[in-house]
């Protein structure tokens, strides 16, 4: 299956739509079905980084966590939540009109798919800044696509299109390493797929 990324509607909504605020909640549970954060706070806790950064920081829920780990800042388009933990860091805006930070780990949980060309360039400028990165995606296979299917049933419209979207706008193993210009030389990569429907990336510098 070749890679699309095409628009979702979610990232079209205000936050405070009841369709955007319904299809958040869809989202809350297929990323405990997929145990996504679990995967990434343990990840952090054995990395044990001095700062942590989050790209597409949603609604924090991911970040307060790991503010129990080190310190957090989040960048996101969405306003800065309601009852984020007030030890993390919120940045408002457009991702690619700030300059790249540096840190410990950087995060990001089912965010990377929304880009090709010269926005994952630019996210490789930022992931050159980092010791460490620990990245879950949608995995993109038949199989993704099958399971995504038993849950639309019990999702909303906005969920209903997106899911199947954000799949197809997935990886496969080798391609994030590839388009992030992880080389070898310079960073340890280890990538796992999970029957799930997630690829999960994490790359450490030699």
């Amino acid at each position: 299956m070749f890679r699309q990324v095409l628009p979702e509607i979610l990232d079209h909504l205000p936050a405070d739509d009841p369709e955007a605020i319904r299809s958040r909640r869809d989202l809350r549970r297929i990323n405990f079905l997929m145990g996504n954060e679990r995967w990434i706070v343990a990840q952090a806790r054995r990395l044990k980084p001095a700062s942590i950064v989050e790209l597409g920081a949603g609604e924090g829920m991911l970040s307060g966590k790991l503010a129990t780990i080190a310190p957090v800042e989040c960048y996101d388009l969405a306003p800065r939540p309601a009852a984020l933990d007030a030890r993390v860091n919120w940045h408002q805006g457009d991702l690619f009109a700030a300059p790249p930070a540096v840190g410990g780990l950087l995060v990001a949980n089912l965010f990377l798919h929304h880009f090709e060309g010269d926005s994952m360039r630019h996210l490789a400028r930022w992931c050159a800044g980092f010791r460490s990165l620990c990245f879950v995606e949608p995995l993109r296979t038949e199989g993704s696509l099958r399971l995504g299917a038993t849950m639309l049933p019990f999702v909303n419209r906005v969920t209903r299109h997106d899911m199947p979207v954000s799949i197809r706008a997935g990886f496969v193993p080798g391609e994030l390493p590839e388009l992030l210009e992880l080389e070898s030389g310079k960073w340890h990569v280890r990538e796992q797929t999970s029957w799930r429907g997630g690829i999960r990336v994490l790359a450490s510098r030699i």
